[in-house]
This record gives structure tokens, sequence and C-alpha cells, in this order.
């Protein structure tokens, strides 16, 4: 289907704009052939505002789904590594739970704990109690709403030096990027951020800034509101 779409020039000539949710979707969708000057830039946002955290938080936080591609088994493994003990939250299910509390016990990793699914309330509430939120997947995602939900707390993110998660949290702004699938420099960046309370309230900060600056309602619609408009010029310019 794809083929068939090519060769009648679908993409080129019936689209009017497309949508990315990040810098990074958008240089891939060009190199997979699409036509710069019609792809747009909008992220995803977070509809209604959780309010800023009070105080630093007790402990990390992974917020996402258990299986192999979101990291979970690199962040299992710096738990691990760590010289001292940090409570760890993690809130999801998934294929690899099973496999991955067996391995928290095995490991004796007593500050580790398994909350399962839970409502995005109750998500929302657990990110806002958290020093830092780890996103430690391996691979690109899009864009994980755990990052704009994060800097909608005022929660700093430690994520993956990867695809569009690297691009969304800014190295030592917002947050602090690791090597992907690297146990021993995800510890070495979560200690380092345990360890810095006034560094991190800086971030936190910085991170509330972002998500008002960029991923509100109103700051979506707009961006939505432009884009539909340069489409329909386009349109008619047909």
């Amino acid at each position: 289907m794809l083929a068939v779409h090519r060769s009648l020039g679908t993409w080129m000539r019936m689209v009017a704009y497309y949508i990315a949710l990040t810098e990074f979707a958008r240089r891939k969708f060009i190199a997979g052939g699409l036509p710069p000057e019609r792809i747009a830039v909008k992220p995803n946002f977070v509809s209604l505002d959780p309010g800023r955290k009070d105080g630093a938080g007790d402990y990390a936080i992974f917020l996402g789904r258990l299986s192999p591609e979101k990291g979970v088994r690199t962040l299992v493994s710096a738990w691990k590594q760590l010289r001292l003990s940090i409570p760890l939250v993690i809130i999801g299910e998934g294929p690899s739970r099973c496999e991955l509390e067996d391995r928290v016990i095995s490991c004796g990793l007593r500050g580790v704990s398994f909350r399962g699914q839970v409502s995005r309330e109750d998500a929302l509430d657990a990110v806002k109690k958290a020093r830092f939120l780890v996103l430690p997947s391996e691979c690109y995602e899009n864009f994980p709403m755990s990052i704009a939900e994060a800097f909608a707390c005022g929660t700093p993110v430690i994520c993956s030096q990867l695809g569009a998660m690297a691009e969304l949290v800014c190295d030592g702004r917002t947050g602090l990027h690791f090597k992907a699938q690297d146990c021993v420099d995800l510890a070495a960046k979560c200690q380092w951020a345990w360890n810095h309370p006034h560094e991190l309230h800086a971030m936190s900060i910085c991170a509330r800034q972002e998500y008002k600056s960029r991923y509100t309602a109103e700051k979506n619609y707009a961006t939505l509101m432009d884009i539909y408009a340069r489409a329909m010029t386009k349109s008619g310019n047909c």
C-alpha cells in the first residue's frame, strides 16, 4: 500500500501539511522523503494543569509500560549499582513485571516498590511527590507524555540520551541525560541528582517554566490553529 501511494504521489500532492511531535520526528520524516516545508512541529500537551509540587520529593519514579524496550531492566540494574539507597517507585504494568519483581528481590533492593496500574490522577500525584522521574527507554519514543506531565509538576527528568527524549529534556536545565542501556551511567546520574538538592531545585523551576511555555492546552491550541491556517492557505493555492 505504501508503494502504491508513493507511485501515485499521494504524500506529495494530496496532503497540505504533516504534523510531527518533535524536531527529531520531523527530521526522520524528511529523511523518509517528505517535503520539509510541509512538516510542522506541534508537541503533546497536558490538558489540565496539575500544579507545581511542594517540597523536594521523597523518591525517584518510573512511570510507563513494563516491557523490554522501556529500559526498566537497565533501571533495576542501575539501582543495584547505587552507593546509597534511593527509594524507587515503579508505576505501570506489562509483560516484564514478574521478571523485574523477581530481580528486585534477588538483588536485595528493599527500597524499590511496584504499584502497578493506577489512575492518571494518582500517577500525577505520585510524580509530584517524586524528586525526579527516570525515563530509561531503549527505543526512540515519539513524545513521552510522562515528560510533559513531569514538567507540569515541576519534576526534573533523567532520560536516555536517545531520539526525542534528548530533545525534550535539556541536559543540566530540566533534567539529565545518560547513555542508553548504560546502567552505570544511569546510576551515576541518579546519585548525583539525589545528592545535589539545590541544583535539582533549579531544574524543578526550569521544568515548570518549560511546561508553561510549551505544553499547556492554550499554547497547543494556538500552535494547532496556526498550522490549520497555513494548511488552508496552501490548499487554496493548489
